[in-house]
């Protein structure tokens, strides 16, 4: 009898020293690779092909998905960099890509706890210690293992076995091993019972990854205008410069011409002064260029997350390339720009969806004013004798099964919340109603800037051969002696603006180009950061 005593008590602590090792035996590391794998696991099911391209999505500091950009971290560019890297750069290394995606993990993260609330939650516990008295020294060990769990509808289950060991050492030798099963179920019956009220949570957190999608996928395309949009203007003040240096050389041989036909009695000192005054204005509006440019450039470097002493420089020929485009107004309804943006705008979607949000919220605001009704079950078996801990007397449990009943007599927090609801699902209806709004009058008003570039840049394309033709005649009736120098000098100042306008018309119309069909909702972003063709967007609408 001692020999299976000693058996049991050995099997006891045997599976107390399994069970304090399982807990023990699992790294930060291998937590963080589970929080990640069931992370991205959650995100592929969700994403949608509607959603855009699933790439560059995953943070920085696990595995890239197959498709994605890699960049050594630590590689800084030197030279060159065209439109292209430069948006592959940025998708690599700018801190807001970089804080997007990790928005878009932490709200799929907090979806996996909520899916963990419905499944069985396991629990364990150890504890032992030494005692002594005037009589005694006694040694204790003891431990619980058990689950809960919640159900849809509401019901919620606990289990566990609980097992305890006391050795006297001084006073009775004898062993005391004991263990008790026991168990509850609690099921509402009227307030909580619901499915759908019980999940909101879940159902809420589910619907916000794929909001987070959603948002993701918009501020890519969001995110590519942008950089775009930076890497044009700063070529637009490298070409300002590049124009104020040849007005500054043309001026600088005017002045040398003005100052030797000034000693030679063919032109007043007046003129000559005037030519000389207009050659240093455009020295220092030369010098003014190059440290505007310089700062744009240090700009747009820390855009891309790179050291603003980076040797870069932009491709100044996807000015050219742009030019030699077909710069015309669309030629396709506006209303049909319109109606495609609703279809397609993903923030509206999720503006639409949020009213479905609001209202299962007035439902699970109601169900809380109801009076709440329980059925509770629980039961208590303990082991049949002090040192035979694996025989359970179910003959001889405790077992009991009632009904609590939670009266509905005070109700003044939940009616107030029951209030709320109502009044913010009036909102959220006019909230959408608004979006609707928003994105008719962003596509009109992208509409009316491609219109209005277009227009613009065909204008200051004109006048530029117009100013330079006055450049070149002014100039010859100058050597003729038959108008003043002012007018020469004029006429060069109005083609340095001549050219500033046109190159800024022609970065306006590209990037209204973009920017109507990112708000219509069209625009495509490729794996390599880039946007597709856009004469194959243009495809789309018409």
């Amino acid at each position: 009898m001692k020999l299976e005593k000693k058996r049991k008590i050995g099997s006891l602590l045997l599976l107390m020293a399994v069970l304090m090792l399982l807990s023990g035996c699992r790294t930060q590391q291998e937590y963080k690779e589970q929080a990640d794998e069931e992370t991205y696991t959650i995100l592929d099911q969700k994403w949608q092909p509607k959603h855009g391209v699933k790439v560059n999505y995953r943070i920085s500091d696990v595995a890239p998905d197959p498709n994605s950009i890699i960049l050594d971290p630590n590689w800084v560019p030197s030279g060159q960099i065209t439109l292209e890297e430069a948006v592959a750069i940025a998708t690599v290394r700018s801190r807001d890509y970089q804080a997007r995606k990790e928005s878009l993990y932490n709200t799929t993260l907090d979806l996996t706890l909520q899916r963990h609330n419905f499944v069985a939650q396991w629990f364990g516990t150890i504890d032992g210690g030494y005692g002594r008295d005037e009589s005694d020294e006694t040694v204790r060990a003891g431990g619980d293992l058990g689950f809960d769990q919640l159900l849809a509808d509401g019901t919620q289950i606990s289990a566990a076995v609980a097992t305890d060991w006391l050795r006297y050492l001084t006073g009775d030798p004898d062993t005391s091993l004991v263990s008790v099963l026991s168990a509850s179920v609690s099921k509402p019956l009227l307030r909580g019972s619901i499915k759908e009220v019980v999940q909101e949570n879940l159902t809420q957190a589910e619907r916000n990854v794929l909001y987070a999608i959603r948002s993701f996928s918009r501020f890519r395309k969001e995110f590519v205008v942008s950089i775009v949009n930076d890497y044009l203007r700063t070529l637009q003040s490298l070409d300002q410069v590049e124009n104020a240096q040849s007005n500054y050389v043309s001026l600088q041989a005017a002045d040398e011409e003005a100052t030797l036909k000034a000693r030679a009695g063919k032109l007043s000192r007046f003129e000559a002064d005037e030519t000389k005054q207009r050659m240093l204005q455009a020295r220092d509006n030369l010098a003014q260029s190059q440290r505007r440019y310089q700062q744009i450039l240090d700009a747009f470097k820390l855009t891309l997350a790179l050291p603003v002493d980076a040797n870069i420089v932009l491709d100044s020929l996807i000015l050219e390339e742009i030019a030699l485009m077909d710069i015309s107004e669309p030629n396709f309804l506006v209303s049909g720009a319109v109606d495609m943006a609703l279809k397609t705008r993903l923030d509206l979607a999720t503006s639409y969806d949020k009213v479905d949000d609001a209202q299962r919220k007035v439902a699970v605001t109601e169900d809380a004013l109801r009076a709440r009704l329980d059925l509770v079950a629980s039961a208590r078996v303990d082991s049949t004798e002090e040192t035979d801990w694996a025989r359970l007397r179910f003959h001889d449990g405790i077992y009991d099964v009632g009904m609590v009943l939670d009266l509905p007599l005070d109700k003044l927090s939940e009616r107030n919340s029951y209030r709320r609801s109502l009044i913010s699902y009036l909102q959220t209806k006019r909230d959408y109603a608004l979006a609707v709004d928003e994105v008719k009058l962003d596509v009109r008003n992208a509409y009316r800037g491609l219109i209005e570039t277009a227009q613009r840049h065909h204008i200051q394309k004109m006048g530029l051969e117009l100013a330079q033709e006055r450049v070149n005649n002014t100039t010859l009736l100058l050597q003729a002696g038959r108008v003043e120098a002012r007018v020469m000098l004029d006429s060069q100042d109005d083609l340095l603006a001549a050219q500033n306008d046109t190159t800024t018309t022609l970065v306006n119309y590209m990037l209204a180009k973009l920017g109507f069909y990112r708000d219509v909702g069209i625009l495509t972003v490729k794996p390599d950061g880039s946007w597709q063709s856009l004469e194959k967007i243009d495809e789309k609408l018409f």
